[in-house]
C-alpha cells in the first residue's frame, strides 16, 4: 500500500499553516523509501531566522510511548507485571488500598483513577483542563523551577480521583507517567532518564533525542512562542523552561527525523517484541486534556480517517511547543511534526476555544501527509 509522497503538495500545505498564523514549523512525511522534508515560516519572530526540517525541539507528550515502551520491555524480562498492582512495587508512592487496586496497565493507559497535579504545581491553572478559568501566571513564576517528581506524585495522589481504578472513560493524567518513571527507576536501579536512554533511545539509534540536562535545548531549534488563548499577547517564549515538572511523561527533545525513525522501528516489533506491541495496541475510552474522548493503548493511540488506514502514534504539547508523530499500521507511511506556537484560539463566552484558521490549514497538512 503505497501513497503519493507530492513535495509540491506538501509544501504548498505547511506554507498555508504558516500563513493562517503559525510563526514557524517543519516537518517530515517517509512513504516507503521516499522522504520529505519540509520548512515554513521562522524559528524566531524577533530575528527572523528561519525554521528548518533538522531543528531540535521539545516533544511533550510524545515522551510517553519512548517511557512506555521501556516499561514494557521490563515486562519482557519478568522485572515487571502489567497487570501487577502499583503497590507491590511503591507501597510508600500509592499505599493502602489504591496501590493494591491500581495496575501497572492502568497507569499506562491512563485508567488509574489518579488525579492530573499540574493545577497543583502551577496554581494559576486551578481550573486546568478548565481554560475558562485558567491563567498563565505560574508559567513564569516557575521557568526555573527544579521540581521533585515524588512531590509532583503526591500532588495527584492526594487530590480528588477521577474515577475508579480501571474504570473507563480513563481520564489523561500525568500523573500515571512519573509513576511509571519511579517504577522504572525501582526496578532498574538506575534513573527513568538513563533506563529510557540506553533501552530505548540508543536501542533506536537516535542521536539527536535526549532528556535535557537543564533549561536550554542544545543544538539549533525553534523558539516556543505560548498564546495561552490570546492572554499572553504577543505569545511570549518559552523555549528555555526547566522541564523536571514532566520529565518522563514529557520531557523529551528530539527531531522529526528522529521521531519518524523510532515510531517506524517500534510498529516493526524492534524495539519491544511483537507481544508487546500488541498490548500497546490494545486500547480503552480515554478523556484528552482537551476534553476529547479518545481511544488510547499503552502509550500510543489510532489516529483514522473514514476509509484510510489507521495510523499510531503520540501528540505532544509543552508550553510554546507541539509535536505529531504517527505512522501508518504497515509501517510504510509516516508523519512527524514540530509547531512553534500553542493555545492559537481565542475562548468563547463558555471557555471553549474559537474556530481559527490554523486549524484547518493544520488539519489539511496532516491528510496530504498521510493519506497523499
Amino acid at each position: 500500500m503505497t501513497n503519493t509522497l507530492d513535495p509540491a503538495q506538501l509544501n504548498a500545505a505547511i506554507d498555508n499553516v504558516h500563513r493562517a498564523g503559525m510563526p514557524g514549523l517543519f516537518a517530515e512525511v517517509r512513504d516507503g523509501d521516499r522522504t520529505w522534508r519540509g520548512a515554513a515560516g521562522t524559528a524566531d519572530t524577533t530575528t527572523g531566522r528561519p525554521a528548518t526540517a533538522g531543528m531540535r525541539h521539545r516533544v511533550g507528550s510524545v515522551t510517553k510511548t519512548f517511557t512506555a515502551a521501556a516499561v514494557l520491555q521490563q515486562t519482557e524480562n519478568g522485572r515487571i507485571g502489567l497487570d501487577t498492582p502499583i503497590g507491590r512495587y511503591l507501597p510508600q508512592l500509592v499505599p493502602g488500598e489504591r496501590g493494591e487496586a491500581i495496575t501497572v496497565r492502568m497507569l499506562i493507559n491512563h485508567t488509574s483513577g489518579l488525579a492530573e497535579y499540574l493545577p497543583y504545581a502551577y496554581p494559576s491553572l486551578k481550573g486546568f483542563p478548565d481554560m475558562a478559568n485558567t491563567g498563565p501566571q505560574s508559567l513564569d513564576d516557575n521557568r526555573f523551577t527544579r521540581f521533585d517528581p515524588v512531590e509532583l506524585i503526591e500532588m495527584g495522589v492526594r487530590a480528588p480521583a477521577t474515577g475508579a481504578p480501571g474504570s473507563t472513560p480513563g481520564i489523561y493524567s500525568n500523573t500515571n507517567y512519573l509513576l511509571l518513571g519511579e517504577l522504572l527507576e525501582h526496578t532498574t536501579h538506575t534513573t527513568a532518564q538513563q533506563c529510557i536512554t540506553r533501552n530505548v533511545i540508543e536501542r533506536a539509534g537516535l542521536r539527536n533525542t535526549a532528556f535535557p540536562t537543564g533549561p536550554h535545548v542544545d543544538g539549533p531549534h525553534s523558539q516556543l512562542y505560548e498564546s495561552w488563548f490570546g492572554m499572553i499577547d504577543p505569545p511570549r517564549d518559552y523555549s528555555v523552561y526547566d522541564m523536571s515538572w514532566v520529565g518522563p511523561a514529557a520531557g523529551l527533545i528530539s527531531t522529526v527525523t528522529d521521531l519518524n525513525r523510532f515510531y517506524g522501528m517500534l510498529l516493526a516489533g524492534k524495539i519491544v517484541g511483537p507481544a508487546s506491541l500488541a498490548q500497546m495496541q490494545r486500547t480503552v475510552p480515554v478523556v484528552s486534556q482537551e476534553g476529547k474522548t479518545i481511544e488510547y493503548g499503552l502509550g500510543l493511540y489510532p489516529t483514522e480517517a473514514p476509509g484510510q488506514a489507521t495510523f499510531w502514534g503520540h501528540g505532544g504539547t509543552v508550553w510554546g511547543g507541539g509535536t505529531l508523530s504517527v505512522t501508518r499500521a504497515d509501517g510504510n507511511r509516516q508523519l512527524s511534526l514540530a509547531l512553534n506556537l500553542q493555545r492559537w484560539n481565542a475562548l468563547d463566552p463558555a471557555g471553549r476555544p474559537r474556530p481559527h484558521p490554523i486549524d484547518d490549514a493544520l488539519a489539511a497538512l496532516c491528510r496530504t501527509a498521510m493519506y497523499g
